[in-house]
């Protein structure tokens, strides 16, 4: 059952984007070795690679799709804005982990008090109090941006059924998700399998539910889909390892979304 769990939590994260703030904070970060770098197109499965990103662009616009926009239709915009600060507070005891195993004190230090603030001011995170009245902005970490910060390089592109834009670093960080949340943990711990599974489905259906008018505006523009995400996805991954120094947009809110065409 745990197992079946984890599979199910894992289909609906590779729908999912990664939530990104506007935290253009900067602050000192182990070196990014050169490994780290793209040369050349950096995708020698791309023959199969668009195959399963067609497959997956079919699931999206066939599954995923529908429900979001019922969400987006039922829920008035106030309301998903509170569904998204409890998942972003529920997911900071993971961020605040990567934030010390990257070396970033003070950027854990802003997640510690955002924590604290968002789960008691903010009625257990529905509002961000920690942003709106102390001015603590939210960032967004994961262990595929650890590895990266310490210099373990992107290697090819792949694209994984369901899950989307990847390659074999980021599907590592994507895997050890489960393991290293202390909330998912935790509602394992006690056996609370169908509130792990509410929790990515919400995840996965808020999140893609905030990029459908992008990913259509992104569509119809490009002349090539395939090779748009493949660009964004690179170029926002080692934006995210930079800590969010900017990167030449294909789409103008690129810095709001985290291409797992797709982790939570």
């Amino acid at each position: 059952m745990i197992f079946f769990s984890r599979a199910v939590c894992f289909l609906f994260l590779g729908f999912a984007f990664h939530v990104n703030a506007a935290d253009n904070t900067q602050s000192a970060s182990p070196p990014i070795s050169k490994s780290s770098t793209i040369e050349g197109n950096g995708d020698p499965l791309e023959p199969i690679n668009r195959v399963v990103f067609k497959f997956n662009d079919l699931v999206y616009s066939f599954v995923l799709r529908p429900v979001s926009d019922v969400y987006r239709t039922a829920l008035p915009k106030i309301a998903r804005d509170g569904v998204r600060n409890v998942l972003l507070n529920l997911n900071a005891p993971f961020i605040l982990i990567n934030d010390v195993l990257q070396g970033e004190m003070n950027r854990a230090w802003n997640t510690s008090r955002r924590i604290f603030i968002n789960s008691t001011i903010g009625f257990a995170g529905v509002y961000d109090a920690a942003s709106d009245i102390w001015g603590i902005s939210a960032h967004s970490e994961d262990f595929g941006q650890t590895l990266g910060v310490w210099g373990v390089g992107e290697g090819f592109y792949l694209v994984l059924p369901v899950f989307g834009p990847s390659n074999p670093r980021d599907t590592i960080g994507l895997i050890s998700k489960s393991f290293l949340d202390p909330v998912s943990q935790y509602l394992d711990h006690i056996d609370e399998k169908d509130a792990i599974l509410g929790r990515v489905l919400a995840v996965g259906i808020d999140q893609y539910s905030g990029t459908i008018d992008d990913l259509d505006r992104l569509k119809e523009s490009s002349l090539d889909y395939y090779a748009a995400v493949r660009s964004i996805y690179r170029q926002k991954r080692n934006s995210d390892i930079l800590n969010g120094i900017p990167v030449k947009s294909l789409i103008p809110n690129l810095q709001n979304w985290s291409l797992h065409l797709t982790k939570n």
